[in-house]
């Protein structure tokens, strides 16, 4: 079993958990530069870039890779099995199930749910979460359906509920979200 990586120059509070990996399981990895905040638990078969940042409680499930310059908010959940890009900011009460893929420059807005199984203890079928593509945005409260692609540099409302893809640069919202052309403030990548 081997011990738990920590780059240079990190903040880690002394209440962060790196569980112990199993006899299949490398032990996590964290690059140079990250806060680690209270209460927060890093599983095994975890690969976290430079300057990773975490609010209070996070938690980063197993086989997950997490790329430079990625920020998880406070009681947010990267539940396993999932990808994230570099320059992520995912906020407060963010939920990211297995399967999932969110790609370089993504804003995930505080309590954006992300869903992986279509028919929730229903339907024995495999699981299959979002695709977020690259300096996409998810506003608060907004919920991603199972398979969704949210394309490049599209803009998901506040609240909306995306049932199905969204095309590259365009604004879906409403409840189940409607597509529209994306306004013109709201063209461009992702600033951070």
């Amino acid at each position: 079993m081997t011990e738990t990586r920590i780059g240079q120059h990190c903040e880690i509070a002394s209440s962060v958990e790196f569980l112990s990996p199993g006899a299949d399981e490398r032990a996590p990895r964290v690059g140079d530069g990250a806060t680690i905040r209270s209460g927060t638990i890093v599983y095994p078969d975890v690969w976290i870039g430079r300057n990773f940042t975490t609010g209070h409680n996070a938690i980063v499930r197993e086989d997950t890779t997490v790329g430079d310059d990625v920020v998880l908010g406070t009681n947010a959940v990267l539940d396993g099995t999932c990808t994230v890009g570099d320059a992520v900011s995912m906020q407060t009460g963010v939920y990211v199930p297995p399967e999932t893929t969110v790609g370089d420059g993504v804003f995930l807005g505080p309590h954006a749910v992300l869903t992986n199984d279509p028919y929730p203890l229903r339907t024995d079928v495999g699981l299959t979460g979002p695709t977020i593509s690259a300096h996409a945005s998810v506003g608060a409260n907004a919920t991603i359906l199972p398979g969704v692609t949210v394309g490049e540099r599209a803009f998901v409302a506040a609240g909306a509920v995306v049932t199905e893809d969204v095309p590259p640069e365009t604004l879906a919202a409403g409840v189940p979200a409607e597509h529209h052309p994306l306004p013109e403030t709201l063209e461009g990548e992702n600033e951070r």
